[in-house]
């Protein structure tokens, strides 16, 4: 497992974002980030109307806000991302949003 401090920048939908995350050494990157384990209506079709209500959500907690990215492999998935958990304040946001309902459990 790896751990970072990072910024959120970006909330594309529930479960994609941009972050600048910190790697140590005044290294800053920029990275597409996937929450692990979890999948969000998307904001395009027949879910935009419920993809639009976690999206807005999950930008209400996190856009411009400092957190802690945990990721489990070394490499992106297979649209470039990388898969992460993320934590806000000590609160895993990938569990909150499956314990709100706003999530289903989902393995890349």
């Amino acid at each position: 497992m790896y751990e970072y401090r990072a910024k959120i920048i970006s909330v594309y939908d529930g479960d994609t974002m941009t972050a600048i995350v910190d790697l140590g050494f005044y290294v800053k990157v920029e990275l597409k980030l996937r929450l692990m384990g979890i999948d969000t209506p998307e904001i395009r079709g027949e879910e935009r109307p419920e993809g639009l209500v976690v999206r807005d959500y999950v930008r209400e907690m996190v856009l411009d806000k400092d957190v802690i990215i945990k990721t489990y492999k070394d490499k992106q998935e297979k649209y470039g991302r990388w898969l992460a958990e993320i934590f806000l304040e000590g609160q895993n946001l990938n569990a909150h949003l499956l314990e709100k309902g706003m999530a289903k459990p989902y393995m890349v």
